[in-house]
């Protein structure tokens, strides 16, 4: 007589139950861990480091980033009458108000310096229109770092000339001042997503779970989740540069995945209650479906997120290890935390019941609605499944003709004043974008070899037949430790003329003159150069990045799954879903449908960085929902269920939470709708867009399209990996096969 031994459980299961067993010392360990993610934070706080451009223009970056070294931020006070025909020669109310904004400016030393006005040395150069219009330039005080604070005693003593005078423009503009507006409009912007999200989030968790207490738990392990992440941030950005974009990032995916992994792990419960199982078995069965779908979906995202590294690029790498370490954490306190608490909880889960509502919702019946839908589609998969990826294949079109540029000025809404005055000076005084910067370090910048290679500069600028111009500039930064060449160039900034300008620079100029040096080396760096080399960065990289994403998601979901289909559909559905939202984002944004609508004005391109991390971002959080639904289906194949029944039973039974996870996550992207930079915009309409496709069309119909052609194929894995046989029932205990295999 042989006895067998028991199978040992997996690694999810024991976690989980162990966690169920000591629930007590679950929930309060969880609870001491945030908080003592919060005290590590606290205790080492944030270090704001720079984040630089790649390439040469980085290398520039650094360079004026330097201790001692400081490359002052410049800005411009616009003096205008209001009327027709006022000019600086025959008004006397002009000179008097340029006069009081250079005292006011000269008033103020630690805030303006090397004040430059129309009455002094060169003043021509800063009239214009026949002196309709006038310019006050001067530097801001202190370095680039702290000039949208020093810059404010400047603002103020302009604003008094322009209350003495409103018959007037008096108006100040540049790097420091948008700097601020930048700063101040974005953090506005974030309290307000951040502080609207969570009643929002609330609000539909009301609606899914029909009772307050099973509606707090996924803002209870989304919020830890989040502050706790966002506290151990202070550890990485000892090397990383993490700042508040990367925290509300964090935050954004913090509570997708926090809610929909809750939202997965509650529903199962439910659903194995209301089979008739005790609170015990019902989390031992959700343990065993649900959390592992967990596992690998967050393994799935951090993945995805991980690809982000291999751009090379700074403020892509802070943003990655802040959202890795958010997912990771959610998914420790779903396997742990969730459990402990629902044991704890047992039914008073279902506590605080929304009258007419909760009733049915704590039902946790199967969607009639997708349940219709996908046998309908599992019997006419071909043409219903075919029509589907026609309509995204439609919608995804206008990819080929996505033109990726940054928007500069247009970031910002044209009724922020600052933008409205750096539109009043672009019109009154045409010129070209911000000047090339050509670093220079070695020793001896002031030797007369190096002033004759500066010399044959200016000769280089008829050489180049018009890419470079004059004037060019030198100044001598941090004691002689610097010499920093301004060398403007033909185009609009980061456009093609731009970009060859920048490439006559390099290429031609610069090695022709300060390349014969010996002993000096320079970078060149600037606004068209930071531009071109994150730019030149990023598609370099993003083929790499596509590459890792899918073949790693490949090998994760091959193993889970068993199955070599399942990868491969589960990566061409993805990308139909992210090239739809791209479609939409080029339609609305590009093309500049919906301007008025949503409050922007179309520039004609898309933010350079914004495709990729869109797709890194979808791609993991779509497999949020892609995982549990073909675990599901999986579990049902196990069971017994023919691939028909599974599919049919499988999205019947997981796609309403689904649909609801996936509404709560559109709504909160759709807050970035209401921001008001257009990047945000962009990001909250595309990400919004893509959930709603993927949670209903792709999920709904092409999922089991696919695997309804596919039919037995989709559990095929080639002997060679470890396949070649059938499923074997005894993976699911016999007490819960699938109905119509029991017996057989």
């Amino acid at each position: 007589m042989t006895t067998t031994q028991p199978t040992r459980a997996p690694f999810v299961e024991r976690v989980a139950g162990w966690s169920v067993r000591h629930k007590k010392t679950a929930v309060f360990g969880w609870l001491l861990l945030v908080v003592a993610a919060i005290m590590v934070g606290q205790r080492l706080g944030t270090s704001n480091l720079s984040s630089y451009d790649p390439g040469q223009a980085g290398q520039a970056e650094r360079v004026l980033d330097r201790p001692g070294v400081q490359k002052m931020q410049s800005e411009s006070v616009l003096i205008q009458s209001r009327a027709p025909g006022r000019t600086f020669g025959n008004d006397p109310e002009i000179r008097q108000a340029v006069r009081q904004v250079v005292a006011g400016l000269k008033g103020v030393p630690a805030s303006a310096e090397d004040v430059r006005s129309p009455f002094g040395r060169g003043g021509a150069g800063l009239l214009s229109g026949g002196g309709q219009s006038a310019l006050v330039t001067f530097d801001v005080a202190g370095d680039s770092g702290t000039a949208n604070k020093a810059v404010v005693p400047a603002m103020n003593a302009v604003a008094a000339v322009q209350a003495r005078h409103p018959a007037l423009k008096v108006e100040e503009a540049g790097g420091a001042s948008v700097d601020r507006a930048i700063g101040s409009t974005t953090s506005r912007d974030f309290r307000k997503a951040e502080v609207t999200s969570v009643p929002i989030s609330l609000a539909l968790l009301l609606l899914v779970f029909g009772a307050l207490v099973a509606a707090g738990i996924p803002l209870l392990l989304a919020g830890t989740a989040v502050i706790s992440a966002i506290s151990l941030l202070a550890i990485p950005s000892r090397w990383l540069p993490v700042d508040s974009t990367t925290s509300s990032i964090v935050l954004l995916v913090g509570m997708a995945v926090g809610i929909d992994y809750s939202l997965f792990y509650l529903r199962r419960v439910r659903e194995e209650r209301v089979a008739g199982r005790t609170p015990g078995e019902a989390l031992r069965v959700a343990t065993a479906t649900s959390g592992r779908a967990i596992l690998v979906s967050g393994l799935t995202v951090m993945i995805s997120l991980a690809g982000l590294f291999i751009t090379g690029i700074d403020v892509f790498s802070g943003v990655a290890i802040g959202t890795i370490i958010v997912v990771g954490v959610a998914v420790l306190g779903s396997l742990t935390f969730l459990p402990a608490l629902l044991a704890l909880l047992g039914r008073g889960v279902d506590k605080g019941r929304i009258p007419f509502l909760g009733r049915r919702r704590t039902a946790a019946r199967g969607s009639r609605l997708w349940s219709v839908t996908v046998r309908a589609v599992v019997r006419r998969p071909l043409v219903l499944g075919g029509l589907a990826a026609a309509a995204l294949v439609a919608v995804a079109l206008p990819v080929f003709g996505m033109n990726l540029e940054n928007p500069g000025i247009h970031d910002l809404p044209t009724n922020v004043p600052v933008v409205r005055t750096l539109l009043d000076i672009q019109r009154a005084f045409p010129g070209g974008p911000s000047p090339a910067e050509v670093v220079v370090t070695g020793q001896d910048l002031s030797s007369p070899r190096v002033a004759a290679a500066v010399s044959a500069l200016h000769g280089e600028v008829a050489a180049t037949h018009g890419a470079i111009r004059e004037p060019i500039s030198t100044t001598m930064l941090g004691n002689g430790q610097v010499l920093l060449i301004s060398v403007p160039l033909a185009g609009a900034g980061t456009d093609a003329a731009s970009n060859h300008a920048l490439a006559t620079l390099r290429t031609q100029a610069l090695p022709a003159t300060l390349g014969g040096v010996p002993g000096i080396s320079y970078a060149v760096g600037g606004q068209t150069a930071g531009s071109h080399d994150f730019d030149a960065q990023l598609a370099a990289r993003t083929p790499l990045v596509f590459v890792f994403v899918l073949g790693l998601a490949f090998l994760l979901l091959m193993t889970t799954f068993r199955s070599v289909a399942i990868p491969a559909l589960s990566i061409c559905l993805n990308l139909l879903s992210v090239g739809a939202a791209y479609g939409l984002m080029i339609l609305i944004f590009q093309d500049g449908h919906l301007q008025s609508t949503l409050g922007f004005t179309s520039y004609g391109g898309i933010v350079t960085w914004m495709p990729l991390f869109m797709f890194v971002l979808l791609f993991g959080l779509s497999m949020d929902y892609h995982v549990f639904i073909l675990s599901r289906i999986r579990e049902l194949r196990l069971r017994g269920a023919s691939t028909r029944q599974a599919i049919t039973d499988g999205i019947g039974h997981s796609a309403g939470v689904v649909t609801s996870a996936a509404a709560i996550m559109v709504a909160v992207f759709s807050i970035f709708a209401s921001l008001s930079l257009i990047e945000f915009k962009m990001f909250g309409i595309g990400m919004a867009a893509a959930v709603l496709i993927d949670a209903t069309v792709v999920r709904g119909i092409l999922l089991p399209a696919g695997l309804a052609l596919l039919g037995d194929r989709t559990w095929y894995l080639p002997r060679w990996l470890g396949g070649g046989g059938r499923h074997a029932r005894h993976e699911i205990p016999e007490d819960r096969r699938y109905p119509a295999a029991v017996g057989s």
